[in-house]
């Protein structure tokens, strides 16, 4: 069969649960999407649903029996093989006889396609069809990979009562594991910078290695934000003799969920940068994981092995995307917000989804919601928010806490803490109370807010899917959380999976009449806001570190906007924007070199 990619665009991973479910909905139709496995509660809970739906046999997993975790993440994994390769073949059988599941099938891919040009083909010679078909897709055609996500910075330590458990026991690790003991050939993509800990698990699987033909059965992927993170964490990967298959470059502020924030380098540029250095990044890893796999007597490929450069974050227009897969010589791109607008494509429940059709620019926002004290994009509005405000204006502060999987911090014992929970934040509104007398009114409100501000990511990101398919939500009501980029603001009403296809591939524009701003323009004035946000509400000493970390900022936004103005004028593409564009660029230029840096004091 031929493995190559049928679309270049994936589904990425969005939240706990948003797109838990996705390859299930989406792979049929040759769709990659990605799962998060850190949430062992959840998968467990939707193997049991679609165990029942498509008549798989079901037997629960227990929290009391060894490693439940990782076999929990395992048999989900194993199941949604199970259901993908049963509609893939459905898929295939339908096309084979359906002229209209055909011709809108047809419609669903790429203009410029082999794939497709191949099925054309056959539809004019209007020869014994139904058999010809059937063998073209026989031949040709394969589902969307269901690949996973690891956050590698939820890893949590874990105990059997006071005992903890060998480090292979935490989470990301146990999720890891899960995965590699599946049946699936695909993906684990890791997120949040590097978790060296983690990382060296990896030598314990041998999927992850190549076979005596150079295939490897499990691929690692890396999302990154710029050049330099790229080549750390792959010559550390490579140094173990395990390849990175691609690098998912994300824009640090123009996408959803956590916002890992740049200092200053701009999507653009950070492209660039990949576009002449990929075969630096490729030759060097080839070079470090031959003498490691020597070393450890395995299998050395003879040629390095295929790298994919992929990009993500703010993605809104046809053009964007051919743009990026054009200049950039992207293998794929990611589309993920505007997907929680297709019902059949992510899990959310019909108010959720309601509020982020109707939500406006102005309502979507960088939050300090997040336990892991990373900003993190969301939207006013949410039931979670609703919910939260009603219990502080009630003098309830914090979550209960059921799933612990965010309690990470060490301050009040070595079994972690969550800073959205109430055993945290009643601790630190003591403090705060007994410092009452040392602060202003002001100061007081807003430490006061920084405490209180936090969720429960682990409930209230989950809590939409469970709704959406009817199952029943457990525990202490949390509402929903919900974390889309601000390119979401500009798509304003649900769609169909089609509508959307075409939409990505020019063939049909699902957005409204009101202009949206260019994607890169979009991300410079998130970082703009971003460098004033964060200067103007710096409250501790300056230090010479960080004035100069403003400043290489500052310079870093400035070179980028260079960047694009001799971008714009010489590419092909956005020409009727083009005026626009130029001015807006201006007025970011003059905007940028107006911020002041604050300077250390002369005694």
């Amino acid at each position: 069969m031929n493995n190559k990619p049928l679309h270049h665009f994936h589904i990425p991973v969005m939240g706990l649960a948003y797109t838990i479910d996705s390859p299930i909905r989406v792979a049929q139709y040759g769709i990659s999407s990605v799962v998060s496995i850190i949430d062992d509660e959840i998968v467990e809970r939707m193997r049991d649903f679609y165990s029942s739906k498509f008549n798989f046999d079901f037997s629960a997993i227990s929290i009391k029996s060894e490693d439940y975790r990782a076999k929990r993440v395992t048999a989900y994994l194993d199941l949604m093989d199970g259901i993908v390769k049963k509609k893939f073949n459905e898929f295939k059988d339908e096309l084979s006889k359906n002229a209209d599941a055909l011709q809108n099938f047809m419609g669903m891919l790429p203009n410029a396609s082999d794939f497709k040009e191949g099925l054309q083909s056959i539809l004019d010679k209007k020869d014994d069809l139904a058999g010809q078909i059937k063998n073209y897709l026989e031949a040709h055609l394969s589902p969307g990979e269901i690949d996973v996500n690891i956050m590698t910075k939820v890893d949590k330590d874990n105990f059997v009562k006071n005992e903890q458990l060998p480090t292979m026991y935490n989470d990301a690790h146990a999720s890891l594991r899960g995965f590699a003991n599946s049946q699936l050939s695909s993906s684990v993509v890791f997120s949040a910078g590097m978790n060296p800990r983690l990382y060296s698990y990896l030598e314990e699987f041998d999927d992850f290695y190549p076979d005596n033909a150079g295939t490897l059965k499990k691929k690692i992927i890396l999302k990154v934000s710029d050049f330099r993170s790229a080549m750390i964490q792959g010559n550390f990967l490579a140094k173990k003799g395990l390849w990175v298959s691609e690098y998912r470059i994300e824009s640090g502020l123009n996408c959803g969920g956590h916002a890992f924030a740049t200092e200053g380098l701009l999507l653009g540029p950070i492209m660039e940068e990949f576009k002449q250095k990929k075969t630096e990044l490729q030759t060097s890893a080839h070079s470090l994981m031959s003498a490691a796999l020597q070393q450890k007597g395995r299998t050395v490929p003879a040629q390095p092995l295929e790298i994919k450069i992929t990009v993500q974050g703010g993605v809104g227009t046809a053009e964007e995307h051919e743009f990026l897969l054009s200049h950039y010589e992207v293998d794929s791109v990611g589309w993920g917000s505007p997907f929680l607008l297709v019902p059949e494509a992510t899990s959310v429940d019909v108010e959720t989804r309601t509020l982020l059709a109707q939500a406006k620019e102005d309502n979507f926002y960088l939050s300090n919601i997040s336990p892991l004290g990373v900003p993190f994009n969301t939207v006013k509005g949410t039931s979670n928010e609703f919910i939260k405000q009603h219990n502080i204006s009630g003098n309830k502060y914090g979550s209960s806490c059921p799933k612990k999987f965010l309690a990470l911090s060490k301050e009040f014992g070595p079994k972690g803490t969550c800073t959205a929970s109430k055993k945290y934040q009643d601790i630190k509104l003591a403090d705060l109370e007994s410092e009452k007398e040392n602060l202003n009114p002001k100061q007081y409100e807003i430490q006061k807010s920084k405490i209180t501000d936090k969720s429960c990511l682990c409930v209230g990101l989950v809590n939409s899917a469970y709704m959406e398919q009817g199952i029943a939500v457990k525990g202490e009501k949390q509402g929903v959380v919900v974390c889309p980029g601000p390119n979401l603001s500009y798509f304003d009403k649900e769609v169909t999976l089609s509508e959307m296809v075409r939409h990505i591939y020019g063939n049909v524009n699902i957005l409204p009449d009101h202009r949206r701003p260019h994607a890169f323009i979009n991300e410079l004035k998130l970082y703009v806001d971003y460098l004033k946000k964060e200067i103007v509400e710096f409250s501790d000493e300056i230090t010479k570190s960080q004035v100069k970390k403003w400043e290489g900022f500052k310079n870093n936004l400035l070179s980028g906007i260079q960047y694009y103005e001799d971008l714009f004028v010489n590419t092909s593409f956005f020409k009727p924007n083009l005026e626009l564009i130029t001015s807006e660029l201006k007025d970011f230029k003059l905007k940028t070199a107006h911020i002041e840096i604050p300077q250390i004091k002369s005694e």
